[in-house]
């Protein structure tokens, strides 16, 4: 196998240009969510539209100060779709990180303007807000733990990956999506919103679907994998599934 120049070299031109393209990717991203919060809202005046805002962005500002310092070629390698990625993974990833979260949030801006649910609880509210949090944390602790965390689903043949059973690896074989779906499930409760519940249902959908082709696709072609899901059983729930 190769060298890979990613690895060997972790502030390379290459390196540094990913690193780039990702905080960019991470503005656009923070942009398109105030856009389509509040000009589906018809106002400013939403204080759970602010509050989605201002965590997420608190989120993309950790998560730079954690992985720019120690993994730059892990933003790197997620800042575009690389060759080898998954053809159902194409499309999934799509549905589950793009279409049904922009949804979930036009969704949610329409019930602030008309007015679709009723109220939700305060003490829900601030269970959903530590949710949001934790479900964001998760994710980058795996982020940290496994430098072949991809954005798509590929085999890193080029980047040597191997089997990473530390850190959530140790609980689940999947805690990333673990992460994303505890974070899904909370945007609508955040956002104070009963419709939005139904994009969402089907973004974490796509995340079990995700798992479950992703888990298949390891155990066929990533050496070592096979032991590693006798040691840890559960793909996303311990003692669930």
């Amino acid at each position: 196998m190769s060298a890979n120049p990613l690895r060997v070299h972790p502030t390379s031109p290459e390196i540094r240009q990913g690193v780039m393209l990702w905080i960019r990717k991470q503005a656009f991203f923070l942009v398109l969510l105030a856009l389509v919060l509040f000009l589906s809202a018809g106002t400013l005046r939403w204080p759970e539209g602010w509050v989605c805002l201002g965590l997420s962005a608190a989120i993309i500002v950790l998560d730079a100060a954690v992985l720019i310092p120690t993994s730059p070629d892990l933003l790197a390698e997620r800042s575009e779709k690389r060759e080898g990625t998954k053809p159902w993974d194409e499309w999934l990833v799509i549905l589950a990180v793009l279409v049904f979260p922009l949804l979930t949030w036009l969704t949610a801006g329409l019930d602030e303007r008309f007015g679709w649910s009723g109220s939700i609880p305060a003490a829900l509210w601030i269970i959903a807000v530590v949710l949001f949090l934790g479900g964001a944390l998760l994710t980058l602790w795996a982020m940290a733990a496994n430098r072949f965390f991809s954005a798509t689903v590929r085999i890193q043949t080029e980047r040597g990956q191997t089997v990473v059973s530390g850190g959530p690896y140790r609980f689940v074989r999947h805690p990333g999506y673990t992460g994303a779906i505890i974070y899904q499930v909370a945007v609508p409760l955040v956002l104070a919103s009963w419709a939005a519940m139904v994009p969402s249902a089907l973004a974490v959908a796509c995340h079990i679907l995700r798992t479950a082709l992703e888990d298949r696709a390891l155990r066929s072609e990533l050496e070592g994998y096979l032991d590693y899901a006798q040691r840890v059983r559960y793909r996303l729930l311990p003692g669930v599934w």
